[in-house]
């Protein structure tokens, strides 16, 4: 997990649906970039990649709106007008959908900004 996340996560206490979005996030960021790196993915990252996205089609609707304000003011490759990096990358069929592809990865940050920005928000409470 990503340090400044894990230290943030500490206000999800009361938000469990939001914990669980983010451990299945994380998850989702380090596998895209695993295959990304590996130009291939495994039997394990496709079965990963599967559950994740079952997970993410169900739930994410329950965050989405939370994240919206915070992602639409996060750039992705240096421009503010772009989808919901979050849907963007659990768009794929398959975890090879990351293979050789820069455009997902560009999307990463926006999607962490968002996320870490909704934590410093419910922290302020």
């Amino acid at each position: 997990m990503n340090p400044f996340t894990r230290f943030l996560k500490q206000w999800t206490k009361s938000e469990p649906q939001l914990a669980e979005f983010i451990t299945h996030w994380d998850e989702l960021e380090a596998l895209s970039i695993r295959v990304y790196k590996a130009a291939g993915a495994s039997a394990e990252d496709e079965a990963s990649y599967q559950q994740i996205k079952r997970f993410m089609d169900s739930n994410y609707a329950a965050v989405a709106k939370e994240l919206e304000p915070f992602w639409q003011e996060s750039e992705v490759g240096g421009e503010l007008d772009h989808a919901d990096p979050f849907q963007y990358l659990f768009q794929y069929a398959d975890a090879g959908g990351f293979v050789d592809n820069w455009a997902a990865l560009q999307h990463l940050p926006a999607a962490r900004e968002a996320l870490n920005g909704l934590l410093v928000k419910l922290g302020q409470g």
